[in-house]
């Protein structure tokens, strides 16, 4: 990991993160960096120079396997800051990712190890994210949205970790991994979801039902 710039290391995470088994287009990338087109176009050039990605104009950009291993790494030291941060120092699960995507790119590779150990080998950081294995295949589990589910008993697995207001909400209702929760109804002409989380009912909009990734409760 020490010879990749922090800014080729978040390019390779993003991409992985965005089609972990194909290709992404320049436009979504361009989205999720927040810079423009021609800026995506020379680095992943540069990646591909660097046998880090394919990059095919207009089609766009996939990660090689050198690629991917390093994206994966990152993504490991990451979920393990955040769960480190959190449980070792008392930071909120809306406070870790900012701070987690500072120190993903310094730690070595001997801190990464102990910070595993000390954390009791975790497989999941606070926002339900599957943590990397150090060695051997690795695949990210497709979930569906609650948005996109339909009415039922369901159980939380993930929340996206990107918007930290976004998380104080959700918090607030009783929504995190492991919860359970019960898809009431959605209101005609895509309006609201009415989702119960014990004994409390929400209203939910797209938004926010977008960020929440569950599964059908057992």
């Amino acid at each position: 990991m020490a010879h990749l710039t922090s800014a080729t290391g978040d390019y390779l995470k993003a991409i992985y993160e965005l089609g972990p088994d194909g290709w992404v287009p320049p436009s979504a990338l361009a989205a999720r960096m927040r810079v423009s087109g021609p800026s995506v176009t020379a680095m992943t050039q540069r990646l591909a120079d660097n046998g880090f990605a394919r990059y095919v104009p207009y089609r766009g950009v996939a990660l090689t396997r050198k690629g991917r291993e390093a994206a994966l790494e990152l993504l490991r030291h990451h979920r393990l800051l955040e769960l480190y941060l959190q449980r070792a120092l008392g930071y909120g699960w809306d406070q870790v990712h900012a701070e987690a995507e500072q120190l993903e790119h310094t730690i070595s590779e001997e801190f990464e190890d102990r910070i595993d150990a000390a954390l009791g080998f975790p497989t999941e950081d606070p926002h339900g994210d599957p943590i990397p294995p150090k060695n051997g295949e690795y695949r990210e589990q497709s979930l569906d949205s609650l948005w996109a589910s339909q009415p039922g008993r369901l159980v939380v697995r993930r929340v996206r970790d990107r918007d930290p207001e976004m998380l104080r909400y959700l918090d607030g209702l009783g929504i995190r991994p492991g919860v359970e929760l019960e898809l009431r109804s959605r209101a005609p002409f895509e309006g609201p979801l009415t989702v119960a989380v014990g004994r409390a009912e929400h209203v939910l909009g797209e938004r926010p039902a977008s960020q929440i990734f569950v599964v059908v409760q057992p």
